[in-house]
């Protein structure tokens, strides 16, 4: 289904994706279940991390370059700049911890809305660590409800237990595929020349 993709690889569309959400909700831990199919408990990330990878949807060839930002207040500043040219934005919060959700209207929807790019970006919230469900404090019905009021996909994952994981990232890019300006604005993100290894992942979200 997907590959890292090699540097003179051709793909037919190349979309940014941005991992965005509190400190400590795992989006380092389902990044890198993504890109690698591995996980560790990982330590928070520090500024901003990077991984590519290359999935094949619906027939064609899609790289995406995904960023995974610091939730941490005092990297906030850092990160804004990587809103800029994303064709879809993860809004990640923790069953487990209510705190996680509200700042998803507090913080983190506000701040797509200031800094994102792409009017029409596909925004998706996944809610994380369900594989421990006796200390979830956000119902599935709520989730649900969230995403429905602010026009967002929603899945629900375990990093840890590899539940949705790919499902989550698959339905994000197929919502992008069948947005037209989307497509037309694939490959234009800034950043898409990096290496493509840059960054190994170093945090837990």
């Amino acid at each position: 289904m997907a590959d890292t993709g090699g540097p003179g690889q051709e793909v037919d569309h190349t979309f940014k994706i941005l991992l965005v959400g509190d400190s400590g909700v795992g989006k380092s831990s389902l990044l890198l279940r993504f890109a690698t199919g591995g996980f560790e408990e990982l330590t928070p990330t520090i500024g901003v991390d990077f991984k590519a990878k290359v999935v094949d949807i619906d027939g064609r060839r899609v790289k995406l370059t995904i960023w995974d930002t610091a939730g941490q207040e005092r990297f906030r500043t850092l990160t804004s700049s990587y809103y800029r040219g994303a064709q879809g934005i993860i809004l990640v919060y923790d069953v487990t911890r209510a705190e996680t959700f509200d700042s998803l209207a507090d913080i983190w929807l506000r701040e797509v809305d200031m800094y994102n790019t792409v009017e029409e970006g596909i925004k998706m919230v996944v809610a994380n660590k369900t594989d421990l469900g006796e200390q979830r404090e956000v119902s599935t019905e709520q989730g649900v409800a969230f995403a429905r009021a602010h026009g967002c996909l929603f899945v629900e994952t375990s990093a840890k237990g590899n539940v949705a994981v790919d499902q989550a990232f698959e339905e994000l890019v197929h919502k992008i595929l069948e947005t037209p300006s989307l497509l037309a604005s694939s490959g234009s993100s800034f950043g898409l020349k990096t290496k493509q290894n840059a960054g190994a992942s170093s945090c837990c979200g």
